[in-house]
């Protein structure tokens, strides 16, 4: 008996251990930015159809690394890489701005699509407040907001701004991120950290015009600003949930909210630019008034910065999650050659994975960003490939959102070949629909908490396991998850006999 009780012992620690290292709930994602082609396309220009295969590589090779999702900037600077009413086609699309692709295509449907066959979310990421980043080199159209709105401009360090100080301003950047809501299938809007802009030392934001009219409330300039924003944030999360209540709405800001030294709420840091004091971005207050679903800080630096510290920083927004999901930034492109220690080797990025699974009521991470994948060699993606992402993960579940578990479907299977063939019927038609399918060798109890027994992730309605030969006999059992990714209860199970 107390030899059967060990060993039960320890394939119980073999499950543990397999569910730490690759957690079954946990936010897997890559940014891909097009701000000056950093990510995609490579470059301005290109036929469509090239355009469309580099994305297609881009997300096979995320899928394979264990992501989950993609956030791809798809507002750069008041320009469009989809078909708008409101902004002109990017330049880092087409080559000239307001030009669009050719042969013609609407980029962002065509992302939608693939990214959605694959199970993953897109989330849809805007600059709000950037106007233009070099005019000398491609000057905008008449229609653009620097032309038709000069009003609303400022210019500050070589770039220009759309001023978050005027209402009239904002309500416009809030509709042309609406319009994307309405006419197209993303899961999520996503905010960089570009609010107020990251502070020159010796210049000044001009924004005297719209503080002299709009300012008369408050005292004090900063707090103003950071009211602008609130204001901001606060009508766009307002206007997402009441046209699509499952849409999730992210801000990716600032790694430091505030030092501690200007506020006891702060973290134990000395940032030199703070989301709070510099960017007036007061992203604690939103989560705590549940404007936004999660907080992605950027937490480029590694364990044992003098100033900034990984391991500080994460502990300290995850206390600071007031019931939202916090997923961490990490600085992938910190590998890129020459790097410096601890940046040489996969060992730290790691090592902050692993932080991030140890430390979260929610575990989620983002690559800072997708193209360094292809610069930094292949250990970092071995290791993904291999240990720490090899599982399928699905994204935790927003309560707030929606908690009302989907039907099981009921399945049916046959044996052909060598191969398993898996059919079912969903308990409801519904759009958004993904099935999890889960194989179980013989006499094993099925479990959904086995990340390991995951097989696929699919929206179709059949999987084929080619694979299924290699047990003598096993049991399958397929779930069905929502838009908001809770899952069914399993379905029948189901087994083949070999032909």
């Amino acid at each position: 008996m107390l030899k059967r009780g060990l060993i039960l012992f320890l394939l119980l620690s073999i499950v543990v251990s397999v569910n730490a290292r690759s957690p079954k709930r946990e936010f897997r994602a890559a940014w891909i930015a097009t701000v000056s082609n950093i990510d995609w396309p490579s470059k301005p220009g290109l036929p469509a159809a090239e355009q469309q295969q580099q994305f297609i590589n881009r997300l096979d090779e995320l899928k394979e690394l264990g992501c989950n999702a993609v956030i791809v900037q798809v507002r750069p600077a008041s320009d469009a890489l989809y078909e708008s009413k409101y902004e002109p086609w990017s330049r880092y699309l087409t080559g000239r701005q307001g030009q669009p692709p050719f042969p013609y295509y609407d980029p962002l449907e065509f992302m939608i699509a693939e990214t959605h066959k694959r199970c993953m979310e897109f989330h849809a990421w805007f600059n709000p407040f950037r106007a233009l980043t070099d005019s000398k080199k491609n000057p905008n159209p008449s229609d653009h907001v620097t032309k038709q709105h000069p009003d609303w401009i400022i210019s500050y360090g070589g770039k220009s701004y759309i001023d978050p100080g005027t209402p009239e301003a904002r309500e416009y950047v809030t509709k042309v991120i609406m319009d994307v809501v309405k006419r197209y299938d993303i899961d999520a809007v996503h905010i960089d950290d570009y609010f107020y802009p990251y502070r020159i030392a010796g210049q000044e934001f001009g924004d005297s015009r719209s503080w002299n009219r709009c300012g008369g409330d408050f005292s004090d300039k900063g707090d103003w600003r950071r009211n602008n924003v609130n204001v901001f944030i606060s009508n766009l999360n307002s206007n997402i949930k009441s046209v699509k209540s499952y849409v999730k709405f992210g801000i990716s800001p600032f790694g430091v909210w505030r030092n501690a030294s200007k506020d006891p709420e702060g973290s134990p840091t000395r940032g030199g630019q703070t989301c709070y004091d510099d960017l007036y971005s007061d992203v604690i207050l939103w989560a705590k008034k549940g404007w936004i679903d999660y907080l992605l800080p950027q937490l480029y630096w590694e364990h044992g910065h003098r100033l900034v510290a990984f391991e500080t920083l994460q502990q300290w927004w995850e206390e600071h999650s007031y019931n939202r999901h916090v997923y961490i930034g990490l600085g992938l492109y910190r590998m890129l050659p020459p790097a410096k220690a601890p940046w040489t080797s996969p060992h730290e990025i790691l090592w902050q994975i692993k932080d991030v699974r140890k430390n979260s009521a929610n575990p989620g991470y983002v690559f800072y960003s997708a193209s360094n994948f292809d610069k930094i060699g292949r250990a970092l993606k071995d290791s993904l490939r291999n240990n720490y992402a090899q599982h399928f993960a699905i994204p935790p579940t927003m309560e707030w959102l929606d908690k009302r578990a989907p039907g099981a479907p009921t399945v049916k299977a046959n044996s052909k070949n060598g191969k398993t063939i898996l059919r079912w019927l969903p308990e409801q038609d519904e759009k958004g629909l993904r099935y999890a399918v889960y194989r179980f060798p013989k006499n094993e109890e099925v479990n959904l908490d086995r990340s390991d027994r995951i097989i696929a992730l699919t929206p179709e309605v059949e999987f084929t396991d080619v694979e299924a030969n290699k047990f003598s006999q096993c049991t399958y059992v397929v779930t069905t998850l929502d838009r908001t990714w809770n899952e069914s209860k399993p379905s029948n199970e189901v087994s083949a006999e070999r032909q």
